[in-house]
């Protein structure tokens, strides 16, 4: 696998998501990241369905699914159509963020391993700033002050990936527990 630590990442764009996408990959680039793009290039022909947000986002989120990357950085106009794509692949946690906080915590929090983004909406510097956010973060960091942060969400990460529609249907659409942590939601000391 391809990972993180190592400075290895996939990336994807839709022509609406491109420019965007382009301001990021050079940004990263310069700090030594080494970039598989399976989206929208600069010679890509602009009548190649292939290229359709979703198609875009179905081959990166595949690149997750098989473990061939440990995340992925998405681009479409709005980030929603590319990110809804992705989230169909087995094992892709993906969300959508316009914020550095909220990126930070996609990862911190959520686990999220495809993060998307839009480009009618995220500047190409707030792109940059948001990539470095959530490339520099992990599970639970940064959250040591709340007492089972990453135990807690961890527990919710194992039981989505073991989700089985048909199976919690079954059960009366109540979620196999795998564990339990207490869920109280504590104040960041000042």
């Amino acid at each position: 696998m391809k990972t993180i630590k190592d400075k290895y990442l996939v990336v994807g764009a839709d022509f609406a998501g491109f420019p965007l996408k382009e301001a990021v990959v050079a940004h990263l680039k310069e700090k030594g990241w080494k970039i598989t793009d399976l989206g929208v290039t600069v010679d890509s022909d602009p009548n190649d369905t292939e290229n359709m947000f979703h198609r875009v986002g179905l081959r990166v989120g595949a690149q997750i699914s098989e473990g061939n990357f440990e995340r992925a950085l998405l681009f479409c106009g709005t980030g929603m159509g590319i990110h809804i794509a992705a989230s169909k692949c087995p094992h892709v946690h993906a969300g959508v963020v316009e914020s550095v906080p909220a990126a930070r915590r996609a990862i911190t929090g959520n686990g999220v391993n495809v993060l998307a983004m839009g480009a009618f909406y995220v500047a190409p510097a707030m792109g940059c700033d948001i990539a470095d956010a959530y490339l520099s973060a992990d599970l639970g960091s940064d959250q040591t002050w709340w007492h089972n942060f990453y135990e807690f969400h961890k527990l919710a990460i194992d039981e989505l990936e073991a989700f089985d529609y048909e199976e919690f249907k079954a059960n009366g659409f109540k979620v196999n527990h795998l564990g339990e942590f207490d869920i109280k939601l504590e104040k960041k000391p000042e």
